[in-house]
């Protein structure tokens, strides 16, 4: 299930069914104007990962909106921010609370992190829509899937 109206109102008369939340994380950078293709690219190819995952656990999943932090900015902040998060997210119940990310320097933080952190190298295909990007990540999804049905 995704953050959506129609979604939502599913959830709340089937959520005894739904106890994994899955938070997608991603770096912006407005002062590094040198990135922003690189960064919106990442965006745009998590977004579509953390889709196809919700597609795949449907009925057992709740996609939360996207967290975006900064990605120069200090990690130890946002891990904070980011467990305030997944206490109100665990206030539901949810029994699994998974942080999705390309961003490899959230491994140094993991530990501090109140969900299970899901680090995937990040897609590098230049055009969003290319039936290459949509490839890869399809390749991938298969075992995030695999590691998330290990928690349950």
């Amino acid at each position: 299930m995704q953050w959506t109206k129609k979604d939502m109102e599913l959830y709340v008369g089937s959520k005894e069914y739904i106890d994994t939340a899955i938070i997608p994380i991603i770096p912006f950078q407005v002062s590094q104007e040198a990135s922003f293709g690189k960064s919106t690219s990442k965006r745009e190819s998590l977004s579509i990962f953390a889709t196809e995952i919700e597609k795949e656990l449907s009925g057992r999943v709740l996609l939360i909106p996207n967290y975006y932090y900064l990605e120069f900015g200090n990690k130890e902040q946002e891990a904070k921010r980011l467990n305030e998060w997944c206490e109100e997210i665990k206030k539901q119940p949810f029994e699994h609370v998974f942080i999705l990310t390309f961003d490899a320097s959230w491994k140094r933080y993991e530990k501090n992190l109140e969900a299970n952190l899901l680090w995937v190298p990040g897609v590098q295909v230049d055009e969003t829509n290319s039936a290459n990007m949509l490839q890869l990540i399809r390749g991938q999804v298969p075992d995030v899937i695999d590691l998330i049905r290990s928690y349950w």
